[in-house]
């Protein structure tokens, strides 16, 4: 029991970046526009709320500072991508290597590389903490809690049931029969990239603000790529991108259980730190046949 109770909890706290980064990559890509630059948000965003929470001794002001850093990034993308029509590919990788060396460059610089500097972490809250050993699973953050019980249901609401949904999944869809109804294909993806980019640097923020309470390098290690695939596992939905979500989760916070466990020790660890993502690329190719693209994924739109 006391097994189970740790692996879901932990479940619960690895898979809250990957909701994060999953919903705003699907609030980009439903809009047309593949944001590559997720790994860069999610890395920028778990910097700057490092930084700002250790000079102010806030974690509140340091998750503030992350979105502002993730509306940024969100609209550098939009810039390069709608503005400008740049290649999605080649923007989304320039503007993840970009941030990440602009993260490190400001590291070194503000923490002259000395000994590794910690925060007070944001502390856990159990609304269900009295009913015995299960209670346990739900020992989590306020961020953890804030991600499933209020961005993921009003994520879907947003794009299944509001009229900026409605654009969002037009413009995605035909921005040109968008525009000649009147929806502002530039505002809408500037928007909903500028939504899905703080969302991604909330969840890098979650890692360096409540996980660890510290800030190393390569601390988002290929979260923002596994997000990319679970949108397509999800194909481009909610809650299907949430079930993918935990599903990694799950199975990244068993490997590490597996470890110490009789039986598993002769198991080279390098093969379970791989499993999460075999399991990924597993999913990806059963699910991933005959997928529905956005319509107008990939393609910048030129009012005629």
């Amino acid at each position: 029991m006391t097994f189970l109770v740790d692996l879901l909890a932990a479940t619960l706290r690895n898979a809250t970046p990957l909701v994060y980064g999953t919903v705003g990559e699907t609030y980009s890509e439903r809009s047309g526009v593949l944001n590559l630059g997720i790994e860069g948000t999610m890395y920028a965003g778990a910097f700057a709320g490092f930084a700002a929470a250790w000079a102010t001794g806030s974690p509140l002001i340091g998750l503030l500072a992350a979105i502002s850093v993730g509306i940024g990034a969100g609209a550098l993308m939009a810039l390069l991508t709608v503005t400008f029509g740049a290649n999605q590919h080649v923007s989304g990788i320039g503007l993840t290597i970009g941030l990440i060396g602009a993260s490190e460059f400001a590291n070194r610089l503000i923490f002259q590389g000395g000994e590794l500097q910690r925060i007070e972490p944001m502390g856990i809250v159990n609304p269900l903490g009295g009913i015995g050993e299960i209670g346990k699973i739900f020992d989590q953050y306020a961020l953890t809690w804030v991600a499933f019980l209020l961005v993921v249901p009003a994520a879907w609401w947003l794009l299944q049931r509001s009229s900026f949904g409605l654009e969002i999944r037009a413009v995605g869809e035909n921005p040109e029969a968008a525009d000649a109804a009147g929806v502002s294909v530039v505002r809408t993806r500037y928007l909903a990239l500028m939504l899905g980019g703080a969302l991604m640097a909330i969840g890098g923020a979650f890692i360096t603000l409540a996980l660890l309470g510290s800030f190393t390098l390569d601390i988002i290690a290929g979260r923002g790529w596994v997000c990319v695939a679970l949108v397509i596992f999800g194909r481009w939905r909610i809650f299907r991108g949430l079930a993918g979500a935990l599903i990694f989760s799950l199975v990244f916070s068993l490997q590490f259980r597996l470890r110490i466990l009789p039986g598993f020790g002769e198991i080279p660890f390098e093969l379970l730190l791989a499993l999460p993502y075999l399991v990924v690329i597993a999913a990806l190719a059963l699910s991933g046949r005959n997928v529905a693209y956005p319509g107008a994924y990939l393609k910048p739109y030129r009012r005629s």
